[in-house]
């Protein structure tokens, strides 16, 4: 059986720093909550992530790693975090904030189908090129047997050919020997 050492799946943890400060982080020491999992392997990478958790942790002051910030700022988190921070200062109100969030979310849902297309095009593409590749070998090699063989039946019918005259050579010679 093969280890799979090379195959990373995180899970994304609040941790307790020191005292009452709380950390969002990916590494395992001293683990208060698993808030999601994080496994780029996947191309685009996945994510699955307790969005509810998540944004209340962040908003009664957890600090994210650099990694964890970068993954809830793709999720959203921080972005439901700022529309609420507008809704608080009465810039907007929630209904306008939803509409933001889910605006923001259907872009980039769309930026992702839009990422997964392209790829899948470009893995037709190359499949499609692939073929014809092995298809352009394949009959390059078949005319190289097929050569082959028509120069080894050439060298045969010579050689049955330079047989037959010696063996006519010979029975012209053996009536005169009687």
């Amino acid at each position: 059986m093969h280890s799979q050492k090379a195959i990373q799946n995180q899970q994304i943890l609040l941790i307790s720093k020191n005292g009452n400060k709380n950390q969002i982080t990916t590494s395992w020491s001293q683990e208060l909550c698993v808030l999601g999992s994080y496994n780029p392997n996947t191309n685009p990478a996945t994510v699955t992530l307790n969005f509810e958790r998540a944004l209340y942790w962040v908003n009664v002051g957890a600090q994210p790693t650099d990694t964890v910030r970068n993954i809830l700022s793709k999720e959203g988190v921080l972005l439901m975090k700022h529309l609420q921070g507008g809704v608080k200062k009465g810039a907007f109100d929630e209904a306008e904030a939803e509409r933001r969030f889910a605006a923001w979310k259907q872009n980039k849902q769309a930026g992702v189908d839009a990422l997964k297309a392209s790829m899948a095009t470009a893995k037709e593409l190359e499949l499609k090129k692939r073929l014809e590749d092995e298809q352009a070998k394949n009959a390059a090699k078949a005319e190289a047997v097929a050569k082959k063989k028509a120069e080894i039946a050439a060298a045969k019918a010579e050689a049955e050919a330079a047989a037959a005259a010696e063996e006519a050579a010979a029975t012209e010679e053996a009536p005169a020997a009687e």
